[in-house]
């Protein structure tokens, strides 16, 4: 399966013969922006810095999908059966994460080989994941009862199962460094603080409407939260634990993700397509129009390739050095 160029689109110009360029307004450009047709209706993305490889999941077939994007193609269909949602990958561990909520479980698989490794019960409606590389821990957020799972990556056993202040988690994002877990609860607009240590929750923050993606910058513990019910997305302090700042999107944001090394947060609250947000000054840098309203990204560490799904024609985008 290849990967399909871009059409021309009304309010930006892409070239796609070869690497083209995009043209956008101010500073912002892609050097190549590429789409795949995986089928189904793609929602969660994750990527293995080490492999390159993207993860997609279906929850409509019960299937994972592993993309090369230097060959932009698919090379392995995984079945995890139930209806899969969130992916995480720990490079380090050589695993990646699969969770199944109808089933309150977390699906954990070779990164090598895709072989299953194990199925851990994390609890019903586990839904959103976060990866502690460091400590070998992953986190399965509850959408439906707000439990938080404490799962051990070595053993792939639940170590812990923690309930929660709030009545669901959309979203969560982990700070290693600083030993706290950030907790979407778009019911009440709102963060829950997870203390790694205590093994409880400790504060709650104030964000934007309906948050539903927490993306964590580990060097500095600044945590990027996008509001899928307002045109901002908000930047909560690590030191205060409070809302710092917002920065004005062009449409609603669900998810986002930050780039470790530059600080850039690539979010789906563009104009039919991605924002770029510098995360030091904490002010929007660039647009890029995909011609569609995107749904989950995620970012390569090592390229920087960001990866954006589009679940209601079933392919990705492979967005190059934007």
């Amino acid at each position: 399966m290849g990967g399909a160029r871009l059409p021309r689109r009304t309010l930006f110009a892409l070239v796609t013969a070869g690497f083209g360029a995009l043209a956008l307004p101010a500073t912002a450009r892609a050097a190549d922006v590429r789409s795949l047709d995986v089928g189904g209706a793609p929602a969660g993305v994750a990527v293995n810095p080490v492999t390159g490889l993207g993860y997609i999941t279906d929850a409509q077939a019960g299937t994972v999908s592993a993309v090369d994007p230097r060959r932009v193609a698919v090379v392995d269909v995984i079945d995890v059966g139930g209806a899969p949602g969130d992916v995480a990958v720990d490079p380090e561990a050589g695993r990646i994460y699969v969770a199944n909520p109808p089933a309150g479980t977390v699906v954990a698989l070779d990164s090598r080989t895709h072989d299953l490794v194990s199925v851990i019960g994390a609890g019903a409606g586990a839904s959103a994941l976060a990866v502690d590389e460091e400590a070998n821990r992953v986190y399965a957020a509850s959408g439906t009862t707000g439990t938080l799972a404490v799962l051990d990556g070595v053993s792939c056993t639940l170590a812990a199962l923690v309930p929660g202040p709030k009545p669901g988690f959309a979203g969560i994002g982990v700070d290693p460094g600083r030993k706290l877990a950030y907790c979407a609860s778009a019911a009440t607009d709102s963060v829950e603080l997870f203390s790694i240590d205590s093994g409880k929750f400790v504060a709650s923050v104030k964000v934007g409407r309906n948050p539903t993606g927490v993306a964590v910058h580990h060097a500095s513990g600044t945590v990027y939260v996008a509001n899928s019910g307002i045109h901002h997305m908000s930047i909560v302090d690590a030191s205060t634990h409070a809302e710092r700042k917002t920065v004005l999107l062009r449409s609603e944001s669900s998810a986002l993700a930050v780039h470790q090394g530059t600080n850039t947060v690539y979010t789906n609250g563009g104009q039919n397509g991605l924002s770029r947000v510098d995360g030091t000054a904490g002010t929007l840098s660039g647009e890029l129009s995909l011609g569609v309203n995107p749904g989950e990204v995620a970012v390569d560490q090592r390229t920087r390739t960001v990866w954006v799904t589009d679940p209601l024609h079933g392919r990705i985008f492979l967005v190059r050095d934007f």
